[in-house]
């Protein structure tokens, strides 16, 4: 169905301000000591011309399967060309964590030779988090952690041992760094395969989350206590979850808790409620989890578009019930569970991630952290060679131009017109509108009541396109990995018709 919608200059009514680095990501611990991750997808199941092969086994031991994971050696964050295509995001927080960190023992005095002691399953050294820290400062982020708590935390299956967290805090202070924000434990609703010790339980979880916490807000009163990180589900059954296709899938093949599980009884008060959201399970999974899995031909539905936005609707009664008044931030966010989709990396993912960040400041305020910046098929950045991928320019493009009031809009929200009106960030008065035409046939049409610039984003054709094009022009790297152009067209009042397919920035 073609849409006709009529933009203001002028009149919108103001939601919210918003916080300036809502757009942030996340540098899995398994990057900075290196180990395994998501393998990646061959040029043609990317391209979506070869099929994805079926894999057996259950879902517990999915870290095993050789066909899902590969070995990664360590991410170089001192990388000139890393530093600068990150630094061109402006501030951001930066997230150190994963499932890979909770198992991770941090040998600073260098005694363990490279081997995890016994209750381990990795190290990270001095010069790696040193590391860490001088990436954090020299693109002026903000970074949050969470901690190991796995067997070698708990040697006499008791409480928790502060001694790993400890020397986290401590070594940052003596790098001249900052833990701005602390989350405890990557997806603790999911124990069975987050890293904690086997027959852990919820209530130990509690138990160990407020000693970690207690001992944070004694010690660093300014660094912010978020959680409880949970993922699907807040105190609803599974069924009644908008990531109903994922969390059946997962709950079929294990224990997950509910918010209510991670937080029952807690003593000390959380800054920033925190959850994971991700559009459902990737084509890696699909073969064992086939109800948490959305086909290619369904990533520009309206169904699935709406998923982001229901999680965080689902998501802040919890927030007001156990983190009254602080914000919502999504520590993990990406196209699907596993590592990503086949055209994750292509232009096809653009839609979502656009309107991720478009519905949820209409909901509430908080930041949202991708998966990740550079690692696997969900990435910014392809992993080693750093080249950015369509959702890069696409981030990028909202730092630029999106400010940080948020305004409602009368257009519907449907196929062919999901729509977002912020401030403009270069302080002037008007907007800007984020248009996205998710109808893969009919072309939208806008109406604008002043002149305007135009910022369309398009596959050129090819939805799962890996590169995407600005007005036509493909954005790429040129000589010495300079930026592309990112001007925008000067357009006309009147009408002007917006491609099927496209996410159009509009500046007036």
């Amino acid at each position: 169905m073609a849409h006709f919608l009529e933009l203001k200059a002028d009149g919108l009514q103001a939601i919210r301000s918003i916080n300036p680095r809502l757009m942030s990501y996340n540098v899995e611990m398994t990057e900075v000591t290196g180990g395994t991750f998501w393998k990646a997808y061959t040029e043609g199941q990317i391209a979506g011309t070869e099929e994805f092969p079926k894999l057996e086994g259950g879902f517990s031991n999915h870290t095993a399967m050789a066909g899902l994971m590969q070995y990664y050696p360590p991410i170089d964050t001192t990388n000139e060309k890393l530093i600068s295509l990150a630094k061109a995001f402006g501030p951001v927080w930066i997230r150190v964590s994963g499932t890979w960190a909770t198992k991770t023992y941090y040998d600073f005095d260098g005694t363990t030779g490279g081997k995890a002691p016994e209750g381990y399953q990795s190290v990270l050294t001095r010069e790696q988090w040193s590391n860490i820290i001088g990436f954090v400062k020299a693109v002026g982020g903000k970074l949050l952690v969470s901690a190991s708590n796995c067997a070698g935390d708990h040697k006499d299956g008791g409480a928790l041992d502060l001694t790993q967290i400890k020397k986290l805090f401590a070594l940052t202070d003596e790098l001249g760094g900052r833990i701005d924000a602390f989350e405890f434990m990557n997806e603790p609703n999911m124990l069975q395969i987050s890293g904690a010790p086997v027959g852990y339980t919820f209530e130990d979880y509690v138990r160990d989350q407020d000693i970690a916490n207690a001992w944070v807000k004694e010690n660093y009163p300014e660094c912010l206590i978020v959680g409880p990180c949970n993922t699907g589900m807040t105190d609803t059954s599974i069924e009644d979850s908008p990531m109903a296709k994922m969390g059946s899938g997962i709950g079929n093949m294990m224990t997950m808790g509910t918010v209510h599980d991670l937080m029952r009884g807690h003593q000390v008060p959380m800054d920033v409620y925190s959850y994971h959201y991700y559009n459902g399970i990737s084509e890696r999974l699909a073969s064992v989890m086939p109800t948490g899995h959305w086909p290619a031909e369904a990533a520009h539905t309206d169904a699935y578009l709406a998923v982001a936005p229901g999680c965080a609707m689902m998501n802040a009664p919890a927030r007001d019930k156990y983190v009254p008044g602080g914000e919502m931030w999504v520590t993990e966010s990406g196209d699907a569970g596993g590592g990503g989709d086949t055209w994750a990396s292509t232009y096809l993912d653009v839609l979502r991630t656009l309107n991720e960040l478009g519905s949820f400041c209409t909901i509430t305020d908080g930041v949202i952290f991708h998966n990740t910046l550079a690692s696997s098929d969900y990435g910014f950045l392809q992993h080693g060679s750093f080249d950015p991928r369509p959702n890069y320019f696409a981030a990028l493009l909202w730092n630029r131009l999106m400010g940080n009031t948020c305004y409602a809009v009368s257009a519907p929200q449907t196929e062919g017109a999901h729509v977002y009106a912020h401030s403009r960030k270069d302080g002037k008065d008007g907007y800007c509108y984020l248009v996205i035409n998710n109808s893969l046939t009919e072309e939208t049409t806008v109406n604008l009541p002043c002149d305007a610039t135009l910022y369309t984003l398009s596959g050129n054709g090819n939805m799962r396109s890996k590169v995407m094009y600005l007005n036509g022009a493909p954005l790429t790297l040129g000589e010495g990995n300079a930026l592309p152009c990112l001007d925008g067209k000067a357009i006309s009042a009147g009408e002007h018709k917006l491609p099927a397919g496209s996410c159009t920035f509009i500046v007036i």
